[in-house]
């Protein structure tokens, strides 16, 4: 295993990606955090941050969702809270599977694309 696949977001020292890399996958893995089930805005971020993603803020999350829920791929649901307020859950479409499951497809194709250009 290597150091940032041991890595855990309470480690403190997370890897800090570039802005441009995380926008360009911050869509993708959302999908993937919301592949096993419907799930709230913190319990997404601690998700993509326990998957070496560090720390995404809801400001950046929350309008991702929000187009997410517009183009047809997520549908939001309030659910009361146990023992507070209550909270709005994402879950995937039959739409966002699909796309989740073209996009993994592509992202694998060009990320062995560009790993061959480096690495040759």
């Amino acid at each position: 295993m290597n150091d940032r696949q041991e890595k855990t977001p309470t480690d403190g020292d997370v890897e800090s990606w570039p802005s441009d890399w995380l926008r360009a996958t911050l869509g993708l893995a959302a999908l993937r955090a919301l592949e096993e089930g419907a799930s709230y805005g913190y319990a997404i971020i601690a998700t993509l941050a326990g998957a070496g993603f560090g720390t995404i803020k809801g400001g950046t999350l929350y309008p991702l969702l929000s187009r997410f829920e517009n183009a047809g791929l997520i549908t939001t649901e309030w659910r009361p809270g146990e023992a507070g307020p209550g909270r709005k859950f994402f879950a995937l479409t039959d739409t966002g599977r699909s796309t989740l499951a073209r996009q993994r497809d592509e992202w694998t194709r060009f990320a062995g694309v560009v790993t061959d250009h480096l690495t040759t």
